[in-house]
């Protein structure tokens, strides 16, 4: 075909393809309304990208209406975060429709990794977790399988079809020239401002959300949402500096703990060695109501106790946050406690070394050698890296263990990771060899055997100990079933452990804990506390103060092969904690402890076991929705001011008195 030019030329017309209508071709309409219909048309695709990534985790429109009318704020706040970079960019590339692609791809790809995630721990995706991103493959290993579900492909195509919309009708919202360059100035320069503290957070006050106060990760995302929760933590500020900080001030705080602690009479200091084992997802499952079992699962635990200091554990998570927990147990920080954003375990290196951790205690104290052994691999967590700078000498992991030379009747594996009574023998491996080089033996011991999945023929369908439940399906037991079996696996290795050590001569402590509950859930997608009416739904923030107690709660013992050692509180009950369980263990062993930790001892005795945003537990274990409920006494507050103070300075501040925190009080 061939077109007549006004000059009477003749060309000839480049035939059209497939693809031709994605093409820059001439606009239609005036300036104005290509403008106009620009705007409009990347509200509506933020629109789309905002009920797109909401319909993955509500599953159906009607519910991301529901959602979003529950909180005008948030919705409105996540509309704007997906518009804002579809305006810039559609203003800067000239197709609107191409815009759309990465944003809708990079929403589509969160969404469904923070429901993979729910999946395989049952918590939100937060900032802290892109720490992690480069073990994802690793993390989701641990998960079984992991299949993309039905809503995401329905919000992808919805996505595609809006993006097709917007290739088809592009000569109605294109810019050109001046327009095109004065729009994209104007947007780009709204996004900076959008994108600072500052803009963020005027708008958020707008819209009547909070952007200031830092909340727990679960409260975070249950009232934000996923997109909001995430940049809220981008933009969150640290802690604030204390009244006064300064050097004078922080004198005198290093003064008042100087003078609590003179109150504290001294211990005699002891050496034993010291075998901590953080036993995965381990509870006593007696406190399952609604479950029976034909024997007790934990047979060897209860009668432990009765030569042991043990009790309820408070932990920080529910079905995950293992890494999170040793770096709080072994460091006395919290999520709270670091930059909004930040992985407890991929903070800069210097941090790690501001305080001296519980091996320290030891190591740089007596004539202890620090170990790490893990039943698994070292993919996960920054372990190679954040323990060397605790003081752990040496780090053994799966591979490494195996290499000891030793076996036992019934093998290295027990479903599918090292089994626990296999680890126990590296233990005393390691124990028995630092000993033979006149070296006392701290040792931190990772277990994996009762780790997730919880598929139902994880352990060859076996179960020692019978389980029946009326309020669960036979499908539902049968999950119940693998964490029932790995729990007692877990308990029999525990009862071997302590039966070795009886023959030993060298004095030993044992301090053995479940890091967190399993997050079971049922084929339905439902948890199983939620079946046996042990809460009302599977949002934590939806619990009561008492149910979280008692759902972010494990039990711990501290057992010694001599009696002795417990300083005549064997077969006593005392609840701990995450930042409890390591001032304990000092207690009991004495010796020169340093400022910092005897003053977390303090605050975890008088003061908070537990202080989250949603979740706080006091010195006497009672439960309240936050420290402002807790009705704390003036001198339970003033502690909790004095570690704020010192966190605050070591963290964020001038190191004031950083230094003398890690020497005994009065040095």
């Amino acid at each position: 075909m061939k077109k007549r030019l006004s000059r009477g030329k003749r060309v000839q017309e480049k035939p059209r393809g497939r693809w031709s209508f994605l093409r820059k071709r001439a606009p239609i309409g005036p300036a104005w309304l290509r403008w106009m219909l620009f705007s409009l048309a990347a509200v509506c695709m933020g629109l789309a990208v905002t009920v797109s990534v909401q319909l993955i985790p509500c599953t159906t429109l009607n519910e991301v209406r529901i959602w979003a009318e529950a909180s005008p704020g948030r919705f409105y706040m996540t509309w704007i975060i997906c518009t804002v970079p579809i305006y810039v960019l559609g203003a800067l590339t000239g197709r609107l429709w191409l815009a759309g692609i990465p944003i809708g791809a990079v929403g589509l790809i969160l969404a469904q990794v923070d429901a993979f995630k729910n999946k395989i721990n049952g918590t939100p995706l937060e900032l802290a977790d892109f720490g992690l991103a480069g073990q994802a493959g690793d993390v989701a290993g641990l998960a079984g399988d992991l299949v993309l579900p039905e809503d995401f492909w329905q919000a992808a195509i919805g996505l595609c079809i809006c993006i097709l919309l917007l290739a088809l009708t592009q000569r109605l919202t294109a810019l050109k020239g001046s327009v095109r360059f004065l729009t994209a100035g104007v947007s780009l320069a709204f996004a900076v401002f959008f994108w600072s503290s500052e803009g963020t957070g005027l708008v958020a006050e707008r819209l009547g959300l909070d952007f200031y106060t830092r909340i727990d990760a679960v409260e975070n995302y249950s009232v934000h949402g996923l997109t909001v929760s995430l940049w809220r933590d981008a933009f969150l500020q640290g802690m604030e500096p204390p009244e006064s900080y300064g050097e004078d001030y922080m004198r005198q705080v290093l003064h008042r703990i100087d003078e609590l602690l003179a109150e504290e009479e001294p211990v005699t200091q002891e050496t034993p060695n010291i075998i901590w084992i953080l036993s995965e997802s381990f509870f006593d499952v007696n406190r399952l109501t609604g479950l029976e079992f034909s024997a007790d699962p934990l047979e060897n635990f209860h009668a432990l106790e009765e030569e042991s200091v043990s009790g309820v554990f408070h932990s920080h998570h529910l079905g995950y946050g293992t890494g999170y927990i040793e770096l709080s147990m072994l460091y006395g920080l919290t999520s709270l406690d670091i930059p909004p954003g930040t992985n407890i375990c991929f903070m800069d290196d210097p941090v790690y070394q501001r305080f001296d951790s519980v091996a320290e205690q030891y190591t740089k104290t007596g004539n202890y050698t620090a170990e790490l052994l893990h039943g698994f691999d070292d993919s996960l967590y920054n372990r190679t890296v954040t323990y060397p700078m605790l003081g752990f000498e040496n780090l053994y992991f799966s591979e490494d263990i195996q290499n000891f030379g030793y076996s036992i009747p019934e093998g290295v594996y027990g479903g599918y990771y090292m089994r626990d009574k296999y680890f126990f023998q590296g233990m005393l491996e390691r124990m028995k060899a630092l000993n033979g080089q006149g070296k006392r033996a701290f040792l931190y011991g990772i277990t994996m055997e009762n780790h997730q999945p919880f598929d139902v023929d994880k352990f060859n369908w076996e179960c020692q100990i019978k389980l029946s439940s009326d309020l669960l399906l036979p499908s539902e037991q049968d999950v119940a079933r693998v964490m029932l079996e790995g729990i007692t696996r877990a308990d029999q290795a525990l009862g071997w452990l302590t039966d070795q050590l009886r023959e030993i001569d060298e004095p030993t402590i044992v301090v053995f804990y479940g890091d967190h509950r399993p997050n079971l859930f049922m084929p339905d997608g439902n948890k199983i506390y939620k079946k046996l009416g042990l809460c009302p739904t599977n949002d934590a923030l939806k619990w009561t103060p008492e149910q979280v107690n008692d759902l972010y709660s494990t039990d711990y013992l501290i057992w010694a092969n001599d009696p002795a050692l417990l300083r005549g509180q064997a077969g006593t009950r005392q609840e701990s904690s995450v930042t409890k369980l390591g001032p304990q263990l000092m207690e009991l062993t004495g010796g020169p402890i340093s400022r910092y930790w005897r003053l977390l001892h303090l605050v975890s005795r008088d003061a908070a076991m537990t202080n989250l945003s949603f979740y706080f537990v006091d010195g006497q274990g009672n439960a309240s929705g936050g420290r402002e409920e807790a009705n704390l006494s003036p001198e339970a507050e003033e502690l909790l001011e004095l570690r704020y103070a010192v966190i605050y300075d070591a963290i964020y501040g001038r190191h004031y008195i950083t230094e003398e925190m890690n020497l005994p009080p009065g040095d």
